[in-house]
């Protein structure tokens, strides 16, 4: 049984530590988190007792941490199990500068643990097998990725204000598929930004609406698209284009059911919420930093995974404000 930590009970340490605790093959060992309510209401759930992270670090019969706490808190939460041996599975990202995250993987690798990035769309069934066709060669050569990704409503401002703006907080996961999908890194990338759904969201310096188009080496071409908006769900769509075909991934439906008649076709809508459309995503990435720890492999995506994400956010912010095409890396 591996023995894991959960450092942040709120919305997302509840989903990790229920899908912990529901493990063949894992504990939790231990919650902490600041605001009591939350970590109580897990505690009561799973029977895992409270503690302070510096008490969970320093437990020699825990073997890994699970980091859900606020971004500005990852790094040094990583630094600290590095420093302690314990594997880390962290969500993303690491940190919102890359020259942070450089250091931090330096101390990673240094320590020799292994450290998982919460990347979770990769592991959501459809996209799982999308990614599988492609690498069977089903749709031969990748030639065109197009990635939808749009929320039901806006956050609120006052996350907006410390979430590092729309590349670095939503896009990321998109410019994480892209690179699972692709098969090879992006160089350059050209990205368009503006406020449609929400102006306080331009006030406090980031955009609602976005897209980008990324271009590797070998000329291959991803195109994102992002809104803060969408009223019929939570859009979540992939599509990409090669030598021999089309391959793609739709949204999920609250239900199967259809209706056909004199008007056409229905259907019941899309799923509302990240948690509902991606809880199977959730788990397997869960089993998967699991299977790692258990087998020694090393676990994907990884620290550099997650450097890599964030240097195409940042370039993507910085096209945005130039309104040129930039360089990544």
């Amino acid at each position: 049984m591996i023995s894991i930590g959960l450092l942040g009970a709120g919305r997302i340490g509840q989903i990790h530590g229920r899908n912990i605790a529901h493990s063949a093959r894992a504990r939790l060992a231990a919650i902490a988190d600041p605001m009591p309510n939350g970590a109580q209401s897990l505690s009561a759930a799973t029977g895992a007792p409270i503690r302070t992270p510096d008490e969970i670090l320093a437990d020699k019969s825990i073997d890994a941490i699970l980091i859900g706490t606020p971004t500005d808190t990852h790094a040094d939460f990583i630094d600290k199990a590095a420093k302690a041996g314990k594997a880390v599975f962290c969500e993303k990202p690491v940190d919102l500068s890359a020259a942070r995250i450089r250091k931090t993987l330096e101390r990673v690798e240094k320590a020799g643990i292994p450290l998982m990035i919460g990347f979770n769309r990769r592991f959501d069934p459809n996209f799982a097998t999308l990614q599988r066709r492609l690498a069977d060669g089903t749709a031969g050569e990748v030639e065109l990725v197009t990635i939808l990704s749009r929320d039901p409503g806006p956050p609120p401002v006052s996350y907006i204000e410390r979430s590092g703006g729309l590349f670095r907080d939503m896009m990321i996961h998109d410019f994480d598929m892209a690179r699972f999908l692709l098969g090879e890194d992006a160089i350059e990338v050209f990205a368009l930004g503006s406020s449609l759904v929400d102006k306080a969201i331009g006030k406090a310096g980031d955009v609602d609406t976005a897209a980008v188009v990324l271009k590797t080496a070998s000329g291959k071409i991803c195109q994102i698209s992002n809104s803060r908006r969408a009223t019929y769900g939570y859009d979540q769509r992939i599509e990409v284009h090669g030598s021999k075909g089309l391959l793609s991934a739709g949204n999920v439906h609250e239900t199967t059911v259809q209706f056909a008649g004199e008007r056409g076709i229905s259907a019941d809508p899309v799923q509302n919420f990240f948690l509902e459309r991606y809880e199977a995503a959730y788990r397997n990435e869960i089993e998967a930093f699991i299977e790692a720890l258990v087998t020694g492999k090393k676990p994907k995506p990884d620290g550099v995974d997650g450097l890599k994400a964030q240097m195409m956010a940042d370039a993507a912010t910085k096209s945005r404000e130039t309104g040129k095409p930039v360089k990544i890396g």
